[in-house]
């Protein structure tokens, strides 16, 4: 159950990127005229940001696309397909006018669940159906009058049919499940900075398992009608509230990770610090520029796991902070400078400067903490114990980790080779494995690629941490695998 969650967060990696081309359109038309909603003289401005809304407010459908196509084992576009098939069924039959022809009911009598049946949580439930009757159906034989539909293309048949069935199930489970999402939802966000406080908190908790999507779509998107990043780039909310979800993680991200990284740095050993240094200084950057956190989290979530519990607490106490000040900002792919810079002039952004003093604030806190409980407990960071002992292995001779196939070569290697592999697939960081026996695994070989991290997930699952080029090293890995 946990590699499937794993799996679906994963897939939702591939929709949420999308978000980027919106922030980069809406933030060029806000940066033209911050008026571009409301009335706006300059033509290529609400040009620009109606571009960037087409995105926004098409998110569950591509919820739907990514998921299916993540799901599908070959990554197939039929399974995008009968996800969109699934999402149109089950959207238009549950509509409110709908509904109320159905039933014969009067449209103010239908629950106000339905109105808000176009979600990001129908668009997982359509990308599921779609994924797994591609994994299921794909090659089906039917007779021969019935051939044309065999194979691929009755998958959609079959998403067609299981989205009518889930359709009848959803009229009576969605508004009990709807209610229990507003009360979760109403009941943390009725806290106000305490409640993004909460929020901040668990979502690094669930990070090392990959399930901090599932808590982010509830205050992220219009799962229960929080939906704070579409709000905040749609330009529309409560200023200084609407982007409270997303605001303190700028600090985190751009600031408190470096500082954690210079702390982790400076503990080296100083033989060390020349390998620790390169993958700490990577991780930093991304961090810093684009967000992208797990180079970092990784290098010390499971070496240091009291760390990174300071770590969730840091985070959530940046989140309850910004929510105080009313400081908000907003973004698409993750808080970095570069979202940062891309919301600055949103009609939402306010106070936006404060997150910069309290970045300046949490980089000092990180380093002082790290830098403290490191020397105090003697804790295994990078460069200090377990890692830099791998990563001087002779595998791979320094200087040519550059190449993407050499790094595969040692992550196969220390995988177990063709004949532990099961399957191999990646999200935005990370590598995500299937193999035969995790015991297999020899962590110290895949660490001397060198990479942040490993995490032995279970029997069969198996994470690699490699950071923005994990693309290139699972395009690379897959082909090794195939020419064994």
């Amino acid at each position: 159950m946990l590699r499937y969650l794993q799996q679906i967060g994963r897939s939702l990696m591939l929709p949420v990127s999308v978000l980027v081309v919106a922030s980069l359109l809406m933030g060029a038309g806000y940066a033209l005229d911050p008026q571009a909603m409301s009335g706006s003289s300059n033509s290529v401005a609400v040009f620009l940001v109606q571009a960037g809304l087409v995105v926004i407010g098409n998110l569950p459908i591509l919820f739907a696309v990514g998921i299916g196509m993540g799901l599908a084992r070959d990554n197939n576009g039929a399974a995008s397909l009968s996800s969109v098939v699934a999402y149109l069924i089950i959207t238009k039959l549950l509509q409110p006018e709908m509904i109320a022809s159905y039933t014969g009911a009067e449209l103010d009598a239908i629950p106000a669940a339905f109105a808000s049946i176009e979600n990001v949580f129908i668009g997982i439930i359509a990308g599921i159906v779609g994924g797994e009757a591609y994994n299921r159906f794909q090659n089906t034989e039917l007779p021969q009058w019935l051939a044309f539909f065999s194979g691929r293309r009755s998958v959609p048949i079959v998403s067609a049919l299981i989205a009518v069935i889930l359709t009848l199930i959803l009229y009576f489970v969605w508004p009990v499940c709807y209610n229990a999402l507003v009360g979760l939802g109403t009941a943390i966000s009725s806290l106000g900075a305490l409640g993004a406080g909460l929020y901040g908190f668990f979502n690094k908790l669930l990070i090392p398992f990959g399930l901090h999507h599932a808590i982010n779509n509830v205050f992220w998107f219009d799962t229960i009608g929080i939906n704070d990043i579409g709000n905040f780039w749609g330009g529309t909310g409560t200023l200084g509230v609407t982007g409270m979800y997303q605001a303190g993680f700028f600090p985190i991200m751009m600031f408190g990770l470096p500082g954690a990284a210079l702390a982790m740095y400076r503990n080296a050993r100083p033989e060390n610090r020349g390998t620790a240094g390169a993958l700490l200084l990577a991780g930093a950057i991304a961090s810093f520029s684009t967000g992208i956190t797990e180079p970092i989290e990784f290098s010390f979530m499971f070496l240091a796991p009291g760390l990174y519990l300071v770590h969730a607490i840091l985070t959530g106490i940046s989140m309850f902070l910004a929510a105080l000040l009313h400081a908000t900002a907003g973004f698409s792919f993750s808080a970095g400078l570069i979202d940062f810079l891309l919301s600055w002039r949103m009609p939402m952004s306010h106070n936006q400067i404060y997150l910069i003093g309290l970045g300046l604030v949490m980089f000092v806190v990180y380093y002082l903490i790290f830098d403290f409980c490191i020397k105090k407990f003697d804790l295994d960071t990078p460069g200090r114990g377990s890692v830099q002992a791998s990563t001087e292995s002779e595998t791979v001779p320094s200087g040519q980790f550059n190449k993407h196939d050499q790094r595969a070569q040692v992550i196969y290697e220390g995988l177990g080779g063709a004949d532990n592999i099961l399957e191999i697939n990646n999200c935005a960081t990370r590598l995500r494995l299937k193999v035969r026996d995790s015991q297999k695994v020899d962590s110290d070989k895949i660490k001397s690629a060198p990479v942040p991290g490993v995490s032995i997930v279970d029997k069969e699952n198996v994470q690699v941490i490699i950071g923005t080029e994990v693309q290139f090293v699972a395009d690379a890995l897959k082909k090794i695998n195939q020419n064994k």
